[in-house]
């Protein structure tokens, strides 16, 4: 005969998550920890400030006669840059539960 598991005392801790924690705190809040959160927010700093100065670069070769293929690349670029920075902000959002 199979014998009926033992019953946990503290199967109801896993019901109430734990309170959130202030900042700097190792502890997950909406699913992201602080220090990556801050990590995150400094590669979209980084990535915005590219993209801005990659524009200005764009608009300056585009007026002058310069390599197509260059020009190229550095769009190909603004463009990977402005999906990067969209998939950082999506991860910065919390989710919401509807």
């Amino acid at each position: 005969m199979a014998r009926p598991s033992p019953r946990r005392e503290n199967s109801h801790a896993f019901i109430n998550p734990p309170p959130l924690l202030a900042a700097g705190a190792a502890r997950p809040i909406r699913g992201i920890m602080l220090a990556e959160r801050d990590s995150l927010l400094r590669r979209l700093h980084e990535l915005r400030s590219e993209h801005r100065d990659l524009d200005t670069v764009i608009a300056r070769i585009e007026d002058s006669r310069y390599d197509q293929l260059q020009l190229q690349r550095l769009k190909k670029r603004k463009l990977k840059l402005k999906d990067e920075i969209a998939w950082l902000e999506s991860q910065l959002v919390p989710d919401i539960i509807a």
